[in-house]
């Protein structure tokens, strides 16, 4: 299967190109065009207890967009996102990554789409209790809203509440102040979120939170 991920980082899309017989999995929407020959069929999110769980606490839709190419030449599916921002691909070797609500995208037929715990400290960050786990063999699409950032962490590693979009079951995440209390309220900055341990971490480079709050006094 090839890709190429266009128009980045403002306005990107990814353009697909099935070859006969291949499978492509992709969040319901995402789909902007597609050759007229390509199979689409809708169907649960890995069925409908499991498709519950990562609507209502992974912040996924409850349906998935399955693409097939039936035919014996090569076909091509454009996916975006509603978001103004980046696409980037995590490849899977086994391992688990943790995305944030409405970061997925699309993956290959081998990853699997579930539910992790994220602790109470994310939900304390605004997060939620729970993330989308993506876990077997594969690759996954995913996108955020501005530019996407990869970092790899040893140690503690500090990220602003919401800038976190993707991270290892197996990096821990804690809350604290930026500071002492005074300077946490007067930097603008406040809570933060604390990471520890050893891993690769995707930051996006703004924040829709903070975009609310920029809006909310200009639109009263």
């Amino acid at each position: 299967m090839k890709y190429e991920i266009r128009y980045k980082p403002a306005f990107a899309a990814v353009f697909l190109t099935l070859e006969p017989g291949e499978t492509m999995i992709a969040e319901a929407g995402a789909m902007a065009s597609m050759d007229g020959a390509l199979s689409m069929k809708t169907e649960f999110s890995g069925g409908l207890i499991p498709a519950l769980l990562k609507k209502f606490f992974g912040g996924e839709s409850l349906f998935v967009n399955v693409f097939k190419n039936t035919t014996g030449e090569p076909l091509t599916v454009v996916l975006t996102q509603s978001v103004i921002g980046d696409i980037d691909r995590l490849e899977l070797n086994g391992n688990e990554m943790y995305l944030q609500p409405g970061a997925y995208i699309a993956s290959t037929s081998k990853v699997k789409l579930g539910v992790g715990w994220a602790g109470f400290a994310s939900w304390f960050a605004g997060e939620g209790l729970f993330k989308l786990k993506v876990s077997g063999t594969g690759r996954v699409l995913f996108g955020a809203y501005g530019g996407i950032i990869k970092h790899r962490i040893s140690g503690e590693f500090i990220v602003d509440n919401s800038h976190l979009v993707a991270y290892s079951p197996k990096i821990k995440m804690s809350i604290g102040l930026s500071g002492n209390f005074i300077s946490s309220i007067t930097s603008g900055e406040g809570f933060i979120n604390r990471l520890k341990g050893d891993g690769v971490i995707y930051l996006q480079s703004r924040s829709i939170s903070g975009l609310v709050r920029f809006l909310r006094p200009k639109v009263r």
